[in-house]
């Protein structure tokens, strides 16, 4: 039996189906506990269900079963600890025995940039899905939450029948994650909407089961938590759109700012003023040094790729300028820095050769410990190859950006980054660096020179304390 689209429903009353392994609530499966499958797998846990986590690293599933997040996300650990030790929570390698536990298995899998090209990888999605297949021995529901290009629900349904045992009648559907790292706790536990896209009655039944526990936790708090069911293509592009609108309102304050740069405005008064228009609100219009992460870079670009082979492709055109403004950022801040201290560009850039500089932050956003796609640790890195003796402190992320950019010098704290150093780069817009005293730091430094790449530091506290200070798009 099909169902209508859309539906959009704050309080949901949705007919109650019983799972298929017979549990009173749906046994739930995670596959893949990176960053977005552990999280899920820890929270839905803490909401009362019966949940294991698979992933085919054995390394992580250990730490994992030992209590031990392989993430820094706030929270999390001791959600972990809790439910492992209530037993509600385990983490398995065996695909056969996550098979047979789940009733409803969330694919969470990575889908990162292909190598050849702009488009998304989905040889983990199809990995696990052809895994699961093989070894489901009743009828179950497999939903997808990874992040993937319009049209994937339907090539995983082929996949489904393919590898599937005959009979066992499983469905697909796929209700893609909002995820916020620095707040994934709170995302999972108390979203602002559920997407589900379904095509028959009885999946709709068991994803509405599978999420009850947000909205009994959200009835008890006297929340709504608006759930929208609709068709597999439109659940697929909710993320992409949504990451594609992020990152467009990003890179527009960052294009005002170059404006601001050239004219003699203040991006940061600008962006106030305009903040103020309720239609465009002030959120996601801090100009810096722009976007990074594991999401909305490769997002955009697959989005265009994908829009690309549907025909639709000039409509997305405006997107390569989005990325194209964002990388440019960067390259902004090596000017800065070069004004500074300065020095001259050449046709190759500026030479930081015999500067030392400090680097206050790696990770691409405060609160988190990843380093994938971080602006902080590019810029850093495009120092280091400009000549400069570049010494990196970032309070959660410094083992990552070591794996990642091993040539850079680490240091365990703010002063001894900053020691001797000529010039001081705040990257990522930690509590640490924002709070920072430009008093004691500048005891500390050869020259009192900073750049704000997050326009994230009081201009008159640091002038005042001798520092020459340069923002982004700050005159």
């Amino acid at each position: 039996m099909t169902i209508p689209y859309p539906t959009i429903q704050p309080t949901p009353a949705i007919a109650a189906v019983t799972p298929p392994s017979g549990a009173p609530r749906p046994r739930v499966t995670f596959l893949g506990t990176g960053y977005l499958g552990a999280t899920y797998a820890i929270c839905y846990a803490e909401l009362g269900y019966e949940v294991l986590g698979f992933d085919v690293d054995a390394d992580k599933i250990a730490m994992l079963n030992a209590g031990q997040v392989p993430i820094h996300e706030p929270g999390l650990d001791e959600l972990l600890r809790r439910n492992l030790a209530a037993g509600r929570l385990r983490f398995s390698t065996d695909i056969a025995e996550t098979a047979d536990f789940g009733d409803v298995h969330f694919i969470c899998v990575g889908t990162p940039q292909r190598a050849d090209g702009m488009g998304a990888d989905l040889s983990y999605v199809e990995a696990s899905v052809t895994s699961l297949a093989q070894h489901l021995t009743r009828k179950a529901l497999i939903v997808g939450k990874s992040t993937v290009p319009v049209g994937t629900a339907e090539w995983v349904e082929q996949l489904v029948g393919k590898h599937t045992p005959d009979g066992l009648d499983v469905e697909v559907a796929w209700s893609p994650e909002f995820l916020q790292e620095g707040f994934a706790v709170d995302d999972v536990l108390r979203p602002n909407r559920i997407v589900v896209g379904v095509k028959s009655e009885w999946a709709n039944g068991m994803l509405y089961a599978a999420h009850k526990g947000v909205f009994d936790l959200a009835a008890t708090e006297d929340r709504e938590v608006p759930l929208v069911v609709t068709d597999f293509s439109t659940a697929e592009l909710v993320k992409v759109a949504a990451n594609a609108f992020l990152a467009t309102k990003i890179s527009f304050i960052n294009a005002m700012a170059e404006v601001c740069e050239a004219s003699g405005g203040d991006v940061t008064q600008l962006a106030r003023a305009i903040g103020y228009d309720p239609r465009i609100g002030n959120r996601f219009l801090q100009a810096g040094l722009g976007f990074g992460g594991a999401c909305l870079p490769k997002d955009i670009r697959a989005f265009q790729a994908r829009a690309q082979e549907l025909g639709a492709g000039e409509a997305l055109r405006f997107l390569h300028e989005v990325d194209l403004i964002n990388l440019r950022r960067r390259t902004r801040v090596l000017q800065l820095a070069a004004d500074l201290l300065g020095r001259r560009s050449g046709p190759a850039g500026p030479d930081f050769s015999g500067t030392r500089i400090a680097v206050l932050g790696a990770t691409f956003k405060p609160n988190t410990d990843d380093v994938r796609d971080a602006p902080a640790l590019a810029v850093a890195a495009l120092l280091q190859k400009a000549g400069a003796d570049v010494h990196v402190y970032d309070p959660q992320g410094t083992e990552n950006a070591r794996r990642a950019v091993p040539e850079l010098t680490y240091e365990s704290s703010i002063n001894e980054a900053v020691s001797d150093a000529d010039l001081v780069c705040v990257l990522t817009e930690w509590a640490d660096f924002r709070n920072a005293d430009p008093v004691a730091l500048g005891e500390l430094v050869s020259g009192r020179k900073v750049v704000d790449g997050r326009n994230c530091l009081d201009p008159a506290l640091w002038t005042q304390a001798g520092w020459e200070y340069r923002g982004m798009g700050r005159p």
